[in-house]
């Protein structure tokens, strides 16, 4: 054993001060998540009344339980940050995980720095355990800064410090999936893709599961939901991090063996050989090769969630008429319980837009990468002109969402219009296709990033994190109009209404049409893989 982990303590050091600053921006996120909610808390809901105006918001749009879980208590700064913080910090300190562990283990393999490597004193297992050393020393770091952020913010001490226990404890969980996938997937991008949808799921499953008020047990075989019954505020438990220690060393057992039994740079998964000639006789055949894999993907995943989401739109009645602070509003006769499923389906089908726009985007970055392996500029070198190369995967990046949203809304709107929930088939889909403006436009961000600007790639991720936060977090900070009409979902009319505003999608796609032209004048004059 003390030979297979030979060099880890070296190896270890070095990956923290090489790859320890790439996770900064998610310590950084993941503490402004935190500590801003509370500090704000008090300065936009400040009376009971207010509070409890938000608490029938929330509870008005079961959609936004899917991302942010159950409320347990929206009446203080600590109870409305355990709502707001928990989820998505848990999520974000993941990714940081995974792609710390994925990069510093498979990505090193497919390089060529593991083999380098590996011809001086270094054990076989000691990438990985580096590795996944490196993926909690920062989850480690991210939990603590987020803890004492808070808790100087005025957060309760021990309620700020559990709930980012709970940031930590996702992060090494899911870093020992990370760990399992970088055996199994015989490249970067598969582990990657592995390790990222199995937390997809499972974030996916936790927030059907409370959202529905499934059987205790669904919620109790997901890891995840084990962060959120500490309940950080409300219960302040400690236990069910236990569960996430045991889990973790579970997956980092089976990663070591795993590892132990494989052939170095291979994988469980392995590629298929391509044809001893190339049969794509166009651009546009060889993009659509390049992306099979993930579009496959994709399109399950797209079809699951109409499912999963198609579902939850039948049971949206009794959602609403099982919320108190609803039923309130609702006798008031502030509102009507059409009008509730109408904004319900509405934020359904935006949050589909956004991670329908994610595929877009990774499309986009596909170009870079192919670029800088330097397969791209000897493709160019031949009649192949770079506007036909750069078309044909814009094209691509904006089809393709267009197509998921439209198979996970085709779903949607059947099971909607079976349901009795006051909505025909023809309103749901007539509103998922306008929601394709929006998501174009997102992908469009990416598109003048690699076409002008790629030695900033990360900004290509820019569209969906802005959607994402003012169009689920923006309202319940009660931001101006202005900042949110910055998300191109917020200019998506409701067209179940009469008086719905079409000129919101014409405004978006012409700064579509702006973006992507500076993505192709960026393209045509500038160096490749530079």
């Amino acid at each position: 054993m003390s030979t297979a982990l030979a060099g880890t303590a070296p190896l270890l050091r070095t990956s923290i001060k090489h790859d320890g600053p790439s996770f900064a921006p998610w310590i950084l996120i993941a503490t402004f998540l935190s500590g801003s909610a509370v500090l704000l808390y008090p300065l936009i809901f400040p009376s009971q009344q207010d509070r409890a105006g938000l608490a029938a918001a929330v509870g008005g749009n079961p959609a936004i339980g899917l991302i942010f879980g159950p409320v347990f208590d929206l009446s203080t700064n600590d109870g409305f940050n355990a709502w707001r913080s928990l989820a998505l910090g848990g999520f974000i300190a993941a990714l940081g995980a995974i792609f710390a562990v994925t990069r510093a283990t498979r990505g090193q393999e497919d390089s060529g720095q593991a083999e380098l490597l590996a011809s001086g004193v270094m054990g076989r297992a000691s990438r990985l355990l580096a590795g996944v050393g490196l993926a909690f020393v920062c989850s480690l770091a991210l939990g603590v800064t987020a803890g004492v952020v808070t808790g100087l913010c005025g957060g309760d001490w021990e309620s700020s410090m559990l709930l980012a226990a709970t940031f930590t404890a996702t992060g090494w969980m899911l870093a020992a999936v990370a760990a399992v996938t970088a055996q199994i997937g015989s490249d970067l991008r598969t582990a990657n893709s592995l390790a990222v949808g199995t937390l997809g799921v499972l974030f996916l499953l936790r927030g059907f599961a409370y959202a529905v008020v499934a059987p205790e047990w669904t919620i109790w075989i997901n890891p995840l939901g084990w962060m959120t019954e500490t309940r950080p505020a409300t219960g302040n438990h400690w236990w069910p991090l236990w569960y996430a220690l045991a889990f973790t060393v579970v997956l980092l057992g089976v990663a070591f063996v795993l590892q132990a039994r494989r052939d170095f740079g291979q994988g469980a998964i392995a590629p298929r050989p391509g044809p001893a000639r190339g049969r794509d006789r166009s651009t546009w055949r060889l993009v659509l090769r390049l992306n099979r894999g993930p579009i496959i993907t994709w399109t399950v995943a797209f079809i699951a969630l109409g499912g999963v989401f198609g579902y939850f739109a039948t049971s949206i009645t009794n959602l609403l008429g099982d919320n108190n602070s609803v039923a309130q509003v609702l006798a008031a006769g502030a509102t009507t319980p059409e009008a509730l499923t109408s904004a319900f389906l509405v934020t359904i089908l935006s949050l589909v837009g956004i991670i329908a726009a994610i595929p877009g985007v990774q499309i986009m970055l596909k170009v870079r990468t192919e670029e800088m392996e330097d397969r791209v500029e000897p493709m160019i070198a031949t009649k192949v002109r770079r506007q036909r190369y750069f078309t044909s995967n814009v094209v691509l990046a904006l089809a393709a969402p267009a197509i998921f949203l439209l198979i996970a809304g085709t779903l949607i709107a059947t099971l909607a219009a079976t349901a009795n929930i006051g909505v025909e088939f023809g309103d749901v889909l007539l509103q998922a296709v306008a929601t394709i403006p929006a998501v174009w436009t997102v992908v469009a961000v990416s598109v003048a990033v690699i076409g002008a600007r790629p030695q900033i790639a990360f900004a290509a991720w820019l569209g969906v994190l802005a959607s994402f936060g003012l169009t689920l977090l923006g309202p319940t900070f009660k931001l101006w109009d202005w900042i949110l009409a910055v998300s191109p979902f917020w200019h998506i009319p409701n067209v179940t209404t009469d008086d719905a505003d079409w000129w919101g999608l014409v405004w978006i796609s012409l700064i579509t049409v702006l973006f992507v032209a500076i993505g192709f004048v960026g393209f045509r004059r500038r160096d490749l893989a530079r």
